[in-house]
């Protein structure tokens, strides 16, 4: 088996299109196959070495590594000319200068689903024949067979005026020398198939077979785009996001594990992963499903290593304990540091959090907290929610936000944190004490 991921460089990695790669991968690496990485620039305003290194760091950063590549389309202009040439000689294309005026006149005329056929000359744009009978048809691993009848079909152009191959001609010829085995993208490319069918036809060659996978909405069931949050590969990566819950969220987009199974291992989805079993409607990409998995995948990690992730994506070091008290609480390695991060950097600034939870009718259960917690025997966790747990139990009016809030808000500044014994211990008596000090002077 031999596929390729062929991204256009006109912008970051979009998530459709990290999906694609991820099938692809899954694929080879789940068939002992090869994946070939294309980068299809020939369009040369919009595609940039910057867009390159985009995608390049993307399919890193999702650990989606290829076997041959990167290889630039345009790179082969060379092998495109020959080919082109080839048609023209044997009478399979021919060059005309008909323009997009033309055709609309000719429907106008014959009808909008009457194929518009050129006139041979001497220059002009490069038209593939389409012949006037029969039908072409797209054997479809996912959709099964799309019948697309030649009296529909215009003569496509193949090539501009300048030589400049298209796109259609292009990545059939690039498709055919890698030998790729199968062709798996997006269903917008459907309505391309028939026409790079008929170039392997005329080219007299064997076609790969194809899979056209369903498009990403959001939850609104329109097309997926800003609007429904992140779009890109980057944004989920500087959103906090883990690669290894991102690949196992796009892989449940459209295809399911046979049992149904939500949390799947890189070595699971390979083995499980079978193209055939996509589904045609559009699978929805909803952000709020893909942190609830990622939060899972961040509550079952070693703390070492989540350390080491969260270390990286905040730059700051000495984080453990830190991360052990918050990894039931966060569900992406961005939300570490607004939760946590009262820890090194001292209590926020909430006016209405002081206002509501250190005020007189609080300041007495806040006094008696802060002298338990100064005499507590081990400044530990344990110790700590017994001298506590006594401070609430010594009113029966109280309940234990009463006594638990306040502290947070003299610790965090805020009322959300982590759990109110591990934040001591964490911070230590002094600098706790200080923090309460603090907050009772200002109420």
């Amino acid at each position: 088996m031999r596929v390729r991921f062929a991204p256009s460089p006109t912008g970051a990695l979009h998530i459709g299109g990290a999906r694609t790669a991820l099938y692809n991968w899954l694929m080879a690496r789940g068939n002992a196959g090869t994946l070939v990485l294309r980068i299809e620039d020939t369009d040369k305003e919009r595609s940039t070495p910057e867009n390159v290194e985009q995608i390049l760091d993307a399919l890193t950063w999702l650990e989606l590594d290829y076997d041959e590549g990167p290889i630039s389309q345009l790179s082969r202009t060379d092998r495109h000319q020959e080919l082109l040439q080839r048609l023209l000689d044997e009478g399979k294309a021919y060059r005309s200068t008909a323009t997009g005026e033309d055709v609309r006149k000719f429907k106008e005329q014959h009808g909008a689903d009457k194929g518009f056929r050129g006139t041979p000359e001497a220059e002009g744009a490069v038209r593939l024949k389409v012949p006037d009978e029969g039908s072409t048809t797209v054997h479809d691993l996912i959709r099964g067979d799309t019948v697309f009848q030649h009296v529909h079909m215009d003569d496509p152009v193949i090539a501009r005026a300048d030589g400049s191959v298209l796109y259609n001609f292009a990545v059939a010829v690039d498709d055919l020398d890698a030998q790729i085995t199968h062709v798996v993208r997006g269903e917008d490319h459907l309505s391309n198939t028939p026409k790079q069918l008929l170039v392997y036809e005329a080219l007299g060659a064997q076609p790969p077979l194809f899979a056209h996978l369903p498009l990403l909405h959001g939850p609104d069931g329109k097309k997926l785009s800003k609007r429904h949050g992140a779009a890109s590969v980057q944004e989920l990566r500087d959103a906090g996001f883990l690669p290894e819950a991102v690949r196992n969220y796009l892989a449940l987009l459209g295809w399911g594990a046979a049992d149904d199974q939500t949390i799947l291992t890189t070595h699971e989805l390979t083995e499980q992963f079978d193209v055939a079993r996509v589904q045609k409607n559009p699978a929805q990409f909803d952000v709020k499903k893909l942190t609830w998995l990622n939060g899972r995948y961040i509550r079952e990690m070693d703390v070492d290593e989540l350390t080491k992730r969260v270390e990286q994506f905040t730059g700051r070091t000495g984080l453990r304990e830190a991360v052990a008290i918050s990894q039931e609480k966060i569900g992406t390695l961005a939300d570490f540091w607004p939760l946590a991060g009262f820890l090194f950097d001292g209590p926020q600034d909430d006016p209405k959090a002081r206002e509501k939870w250190h005020d007189a009718d609080h300041r007495h259960a806040l006094v008696q907290a802060r002298e338990a917690i100064a005499t507590t025997s081990t400044f530990d966790v344990e110790h700590l929610e017994v001298a506590l747990r006594e401070v609430v139990e010594a009113d029966p009016e109280r309940k234990p936000k009463d006594v638990y809030q306040p502290i947070r808000v003299a610790l965090a500044g805020t009322t959300v944190s982590p759990g109110i014994f591990e934040s001591l211990a964490v911070l230590g008596r002094d600098e706790s004490l200080k923090r309460l000090d603090a907050a009772l002077n200002h109420a």
